[in-house]
């Protein structure tokens, strides 16, 4: 039983997005020297800063940065267009902070960029996230992969919080809050 953790824990993520899994094009980079090679990158918060203004703007399809927790939202407000993806993570199950930061990527700053989550992304978090204006999932959770193979997302169909409208929703109409279906 621990030898099966352990491969399943060893296993990369899997990338699913609202119409299945695919392909994963970016790649994780701990250094803007990846920037020299082909491909698309995602790089911690600190070394996307580091970069000028030029770089940036040339490399703007083939950019993206990294939040973790902590990291502040408006580090990053005045520079998203500069940006093609913006991955928050989950480094544990109980640490909901990138929740609030994908809503004021979508609602606060109008990112219409991809937005990633990665690391514990969990079986009961994703409805949550797709209403938040997650696009892109890094799936490792075995129980969640399994799901999603058998196009089993979950969630519910009514909610009483108002949230981004996905692409493709009816507009929300007037009314009080707690009537909202979407």
């Amino acid at each position: 039983m621990t030898e099966a953790k352990n491969e399943t824990a060893a296993a990369p993520p899997r990338l699913w997005t609202p119409e299945g899994f695919r392909e994963d094009e970016w790649q994780h980079a701990d250094n803007a020297e990846a920037l020299a090679g082909n491909g698309r990158f995602i790089l911690p918060l600190q070394v996307f800063l580091d970069l000028g203004p030029v770089v940036r703007k040339s490399a703007r399809e083939r950019l993206g940065v990294l939040l973790m927790p902590a990291d502040p939202v408006e580090k990053i407000a005045g520079l998203l267009d500069d940006l093609s993806l913006v991955a928050l993570a989950f480094p544990a199950f109980n640490d909901g902070r990138s929740f609030s930061k994908a809503e004021l990527l979508r609602s606060r700053h109008g990112f219409a960029g991809a937005v990633r989550a990665t690391g514990q992304v969990l079986v009961d978090q994703l409805p949550h996230m797709l209403r938040l204006g997650f696009d892109e999932f890094e799936i490792s959770h075995p129980v969640l992969i399994r799901r999603l193979e058998e196009g089993r997302v979950g969630g519910l169909g009514l909610y009483y919080q108002p949230t981004a409208t996905p692409a493709g929703a009816p507009a929300k109409g007037a009314g009080y809050s707690w009537r909202r279906s979407r």
